[in-house]
C-alpha cells in the first residue's frame, strides 16, 4: 500500500511514523512553499519515497499520485485539509463529502452548515468592517464576545472582548494581518462567548461511521492581553455518562459537515443549553503525544487513523466505549510569563525531576528571545503528568506553574 500525506507536519509527523511502522510506503505533498516554521521544523524528507509540490493544478497532481500507485490521500495537519479532500475526490478514493469541503475550513460557513442540520452553534457573524462588527455586538446586548479569523489555527488572533472598543480593536487586528498560514483574513468572526465546560473529541470515521478515539476536557485561562491560553486537559472515558451526550453531538456535527472518512478534531462547549459547537477540523488533533496516550489508554487517534488507512475493517471492530485509562493523566501546556532571552535549557531538567512527569516536548533553543505566551503557538511546549493518585499530578502541576512564575525559561 502507498499513502500520500498532505502536509505531514505537526501531529502529521506522528502519523507518518505510525504508517512507517506498519510497513507503508509514503509520498509527501506540501500544499504551500511558505508554511510556518512551527509546523515544518521537524520534517524528515527521508520518511518519504517521493516529495511533490502541492501548488500544482489539483487535477495534474491527482494524475501524478495515481501514476505513483497511491491508494489513499490523507491530511497531516490543518493546512492540508482542502487539498487532501480535493485529491481524494478527483482520484475517486474514500474521503469526505466534496459538497461541504469549504465548510470544513471556513468557520463562518461551518457554523451555517452545522446550524442548517440542527447542530447548536454560537450566535455570531462575519464582518469585513470593524464598525459593523461593533454595531452587531452592541445591538445583541452581549456582555462579552470572541473575535477570531475565519480560517486559521492554534488560537491565532483569537481574543475575548468585553467592550465595544475591544471588539473594534480585535476586528481591526484580524482584518489587517494574515492568518497563521499566511493567507489574508477577508472577514473577522464575532461570536457570543460560550460559558460552560469545554471538551474536544478526536475521532476517526469510515464510510460515515464515527469512533471517538479520545475525549478530553479542556481547562483554559485568559492571558494578559485577553487571548485564550491553554492551561491543561484531562481525558474523559468515552463510555462514561459525562461523555454520552458529547459523543452523540460530535457525531451529528461530523455528519453535518460531511466528514465520512478519516480523522477529525471537534471542540464543544457544554453550556446550560446543552452542547454547542466551537469548531471542527477534518484532521488529527494537535498538541498530543500518541505514544503517551496509547501507554495509558491502549489507543490514540493517530494509531487508529493509521489502522484505518492500512486496514479499514479494523475501525469497525474498535469499540470506543470500552476504552479505559490506567490512572490519572494530564496534558499541561507550558506558559511563559516572563518575556526575555533563553539563557540555557537547564530548565528542562527541573521539569523532568517532577515525579509524575512522563513526557516533555518543546521548541525552545538557547539564545533565542522567548515572548510571553499569548496563544497556543507561543507556548514553549507541553508535558504529560501521570500517576495513580490525581493528587500527585495536582502537586506537580502547581510546582510547574510556580517555577514558571519565577521566570523558568528566561531567568
Amino acid at each position: 500500500m502507498k499513502i500520500a500525506v498532505v502536509d505531514g507536519f505537526s501531529t502529521g509527523r506522528a502519523l507518518v511514523s505510525a504508517l512507517r511502522d506498519r510497513g507503508t510506503a509514503l509520498v509527501h505533498v506540501q500544499s504551500s512553499p511558505t508554511l510556518p516554521a512551527y509546523y515544518t521544523r521537524s520534517f524528515r524528507t527521508e520518511d518519504f519515497e517521493t516529495l511533490l509540490d502541492g501548488t500544482a493544478e489539483p487535477a495534474r497532481l491527482a494524475e501524478q499520485l495515481a501514476a505513483l500507485g497511491v491508494d489513499r490521500v490523507v491530511a497531516g495537519t490543518e493546512s492540508g485539509v482542502i487539498l487532501a479532500d480535493t485529491l481524494t475526490h478527483l482520484m475517486g478514493l474514500p474521503g469526505n463529502r466534496y459538497e461541504t469541503l469549504a465548510a470544513r475550513r471556513d468557520k463562518q460557513l461551518m457554523g451555517e452548515t452545522a446550524a442548517a442540520a440542527g447542530v447548536a452553534v454560537p450566535h455570531g457573524g462575519a464582518f469585513a468592517d470593524a464598525d459593523e462588527a461593533v454595531d452587531w455586538f452592541v445591538s445583541h446586548g452581549l456582555d462579552d464576545a470572541v473575535v477570531k479569523p475565519p480560517s486559521s489555527a492554534g488560537t491565532d488572533n483569537v481574543r475575548f472582548c468585553r467592550t465595544a472598543d475591544e471588539v473594534h480593536t480585535a476586528c481591526k487586528t484580524v482584518l489587517a494581518v494574515d492568518n497563521f498560514f499566511g493567507q489574508p483574513n477577508p472577514v473577522a468572526l464575532v461570536q457570543e462567548r460560550l460559558r460552560g465546560v469545554e471538551y474536544y473529541a478526536n475521532t476517526v470515521s469510515c464510510d460515515g461511521e464515527h469512533r471517538v478515539a479520545e475525549l478530553w476536557r479542556y481547562t483554559k485561562r485568559t492571558g494578559s492581553a485577553g487571548y485564550p491560553v491553554y492551561d491543561f486537559e484531562e481525558p474523559v472515558p468515552v463510555g462514561s455518562a459525562e461523555a454520552g451526550p458529547l459523543c452523540r453531538f460530535v457525531g451529528a456535527t461530523l455528519d453535518a459537515l460531511g466528514v465520512r472518512w478519516g480523522a477529525a478534531h471537534t471542540e464543544v462547549m457544554l453550556t446550560e443549553r446543552g452542547p454547542v459547537l466551537i469548531e471542527s477540523g477534518a484532521r488529527l488533533g494537535g498538541g498530543t503525544a500518541p505514544d503517551v496516550v496509547e501507554r495509558y489508554s491502549g489507543v490514540s487517534q493517530t494509531g487508529l487513523l493509521a489502522d484505518l488507512l492500512v486496514a479499514p475493517g479494523r475501525l469497525r471492530d474498535f469499540e470506543d466505549t470500552a476504552v479505559t485509562w490506567s490512572g490519572a493523566v494530564r496534558n499541561v501546556a507550558l506558559i511563559n510569563s516572563s518575556a526575555g532571552t533563553v539563557r540555557s535549557l537547564d530548565w528542562t531538567a527541573r521539569l523532568e525531576a517532577l515525579p509524575t512527569l512522563v513526557f516533555l516536548t518543546h521548541g525552545v533553543t538557547a539564545g533565542e528571545y522567548l515572548g510571553e505566551t499569548v496563544d497556543l503557538i507561543s507556548s514553549p511546549g507541553y508535558v504529560y503528568l501521570a500517576a495513580e493518585d490525581p493528587r500527585d499530578i495536582e502537586r506537580d502541576y502547581r510546582a510547574l506553574r510556580a517555577m514558571e512564575e519565577e521566570g523558568l525559561y528566561t531567568s
